[in-house]
């Protein structure tokens, strides 16, 4: 009997050993990750009022579809060479005479976007370009469970690699489609308005080698700056104003069949 109750207690023992040392890693696994993700938190309640606001104006009535933004982009931030892999895009909107609406964008639109509805059955046909649209109220960072997406102070919605543990739910809570996971790094990727460069006081790649400046880009905060005098000059809106992401990518010459 004796015996018994000492392998019965023996056992106990071992049971609440092993439950205390996968409580100790799993903890020590979280904790950092929880630890980084408040960081963030504290980082986005400090006074950025002395920062940049980035921010992006597009003008549609200028774009012509000739895929260099997205060839440039692809190229300045080493963006996946296969098909369907990209940061920005543009999309061709067609609207036919019965009213049907079609959207095309092979390959992203490198190497420019032609026409493939005759002329005849055409009402209006237009370019869209398209990229992550960095909100202020961002569901793909209220949607990360570790902390690896976040808005930095100064406006642009960024991804910690080292921190982004793969799981999509970023990728599933865009509304605007902009993000994909990198097959090679695993983790998610998307526009950072080319932020490599903003910080040393370069345009995004894409703004660059727009030839009719079709993209403007800018600091919200600077009366001075190319995209104030864009916004006080046209009439703007966002991409589904209704979700209220309160983004900072504006849209001159936009149409009620923009998705």
């Amino acid at each position: 009997m004796g015996t018994k109750r000492i392998r019965e207690n023996r056992r106990n023992f071992f049971k609440s050993t092993i439950a205390l040392i996968g409580g100790v890693i799993t903890y020590s696994l979280i904790k950092p990750i929880e630890v980084f993700a408040q960081a963030k938190e504290e980082e986005s309640k400090e006074d950025t009022s002395n920062l940049p606001l980035w921010g992006m104006g597009v003008d549609i009535e200028s774009c012509v579809g000739c895929g260099k933004c997205v060839e440039a982009c692809k190229i300045e931030n080493n963006v996946p060479k296969e098909p369907f892999y990209f940061r920005t895009w543009v999309e061709q909107y067609t609207v036919k005479n019965d009213g049907e609406v079609k959207i095309e964008s092979p390959n992203g639109g490198i190497g420019g976007l032609k026409q493939s509805v005759p002329s005849k059955d055409i009402f209006k046909s237009f370019m869209v370009p398209k990229l992550c649209n960095h909100c202020s109220e961002a569901p793909c960072v209220q949607a990360c469970p570790v902390g690896a997406t976040f808005i930095s102070p100064d406006g642009v919605v960024l991804v910690d690699e080292s921190y982004c543990i793969g799981c999509s739910y970023c990728i599933q809570a865009c509304p605007y489609g902009a993000r994909f996971m990198n097959p090679f790094t695993k983790v998610a990727d998307k526009c950072t308005f080319c932020y490599h460069r903003i910080t040393k006081g370069l345009d995004p790649a894409c703004v660059e080698v727009c030839p009719t400046d079709a993209r403007i880009f800018g600091d919200l905060r600077d009366k001075k700056s190319d995209l104030v005098k864009f916004l006080q000059k046209n009439q703007t809106q966002l991409l589904k104003p209704h979700l209220n992401t309160h983004s900072r990518v504006f849209y001159h010459g936009i149409s009620s069949e923009v998705k």
